[in-house]
């Protein structure tokens, strides 16, 4: 399988601590299976940034989901688990680690992968996340977005497995 990275510069080399923290699965490397995605995620990047838009690609074996050796969280679709998922990764709240809660805020999942909660989802998730909407509102808007997917590795053994194909300028 071919993965596509978005960003200001050719990554070559992935280097974790350089990953942003409140993502939708945790600090992580940002992947996607569309090419289109990553390349709009790189012009994104590159103009609050500055360089040049860039997409990189990695291959990763297509069995990488049945190994024993990693944590590995799948979201099938955009759901009520997924999105509290990402309400806990990008809204933590203060001075609570929040153990109780489903998150990757520790990183205890290698991989995770699902759908990206775009920009169409973010005004809904602030609402929910300040008490203004309900949760069967939360969920009954998550059924008219059309979401795209996303592939986040958040370990150094997850990164392991990506192999470095090249990269190009969009």
């Amino acid at each position: 399988m071919i993965l596509y990275h978005g960003s200001n510069v050719a990554v070559n080399a992935i280097q974790l601590d350089k990953c942003r923290p409140l993502k939708d699965f945790g600090k992580g490397f940002y992947t996607t299976t569309l090419y289109s995605q990553a390349a709009m995620m790189g012009k994104r990047v590159a103009t609050r940034f500055g360089g040049m838009p860039c997409v990189s690609a990695f291959s990763i074996d297509d069995d990488f989901r049945i190994r024993n050796d990693l944590s590995i969280r799948f979201f099938p679709e955009a759901n009520i688990e997924w999105a509290m998922f990402v309400l806990n990764n990008r809204y933590p709240k203060t001075g609570d680690a929040r153990t109780d809660e489903d998150n990757n805020l520790d990183c205890q999942y290698d991989i995770v992968v699902g759908p990206v909660a775009n920009d169409d989802l973010s005004m809904i998730f602030r609402l929910f996340e300040r008490g203004i909407v309900s949760k069967e509102t939360l969920v009954r808007e998550m059924k008219y977005r059309k979401l795209t997917n996303q592939y986040s590795f958040h370990t150094e053994r997850a990164v392991a497995l990506l192999h470095y194909e090249g990269s190009r300028n969009v």
